[in-house]
C-alpha cells in the first residue's frame, strides 16, 4: 500500500501525530511518504493508494493567515500556506481513499475541528473517506495529551487494514 501524509503544523504536534500514524502504517507494510503541505508540490496523489491529510484545528477549523499570524505571536512556526491551500489546487479525486486528522486544544463543543473540514473538502472531490481522528494537545502550543501518539500509531495501523 502506498500511503502519502500531507501536513500542515505550527508547533510541531501534528507534525509528531504523523510520524505516529506513519509508524502504524509502516508496521502493516505500507510504504508511507509525510510531506508538509507547504513544500509539496502541487496536489498530485498518482499511485496513492490511501491519501491522509492533517491540520492543527485554528477557530475551530483550517488554519489560514490570520491564525497563521497569531500562531507565530505565540511562538509557533507556521508556513504562509498550507493545507487550506493545498486543497485548493487538488484536482477531482472520484473513488480516492483518503483520511483526515487534525491536533484539537481542549475537547468540547466550541472546539471545532480541522480534520472535519478537510473531510467536507474531500467530499466535494468526490472522495472515499476512510476515517477522521483528532488528537488532543494540551494548549495551543501543545504538547501532545498522554496516550495520544500511542493512539495515532494505532489509527495508523487500522487504516492500513
Amino acid at each position: 500500500m502506498n500511503v502519502l501524509i500531507v501536513i500542515e503544523s505550527c508547533f510541531g504536534n501534528t507534525a509528531q501525530v504523523a510520524g505516529a500514524v506513519a509508524t502504524g502504517l509502516r508496521s502493516r507494510g505500507a510504504d508511507v511518504t509525510v510531506v508538509d503541505a507547504a513544500s509539496a508540490d502541487a496536489p498530485a496523489a498518482e499511485g496513492v493508494d490511501l491519501l491522509l491529510l492533517g491540520a492543527p484545528t485554528h477557530n475551530m477549523g483550517l488554519p489560514g493567515p490570520a491564525s497563521r499570524a497569531q500562531a507565530a505571536a505565540k511562538g509557533g512556526h507556521p508556513v504562509s500556506s498550507g493545507i487550506a491551500e493545498w486543497l485548493e489546487l487538488l484536482p477531482g479525486q472520484a473513488g480516492r481513499r483518503v483520511a483526515t486528522f487534525d491536533t484539537v486544544a481542549g475537547r468540547g463543543f466550541f472546539s471545532g475541528s480541522a480534520a472535519k473540514a478537510i473531510e467536507k473538502r474531500l467530499r466535494r472531490h468526490s472522495a472515499t473517506v476512510a476515517g477522521r481522528e483528532s488528537f488532543l494537545v494540551g494548549g495551543t502550543a501543545g504538547p501532545l495529551a498522554d496516550g495520544e501518539l500511542a493512539r495515532a500509531e494505532l489509527w495508523g495501523a487500522a487504516l492500513a487494514s
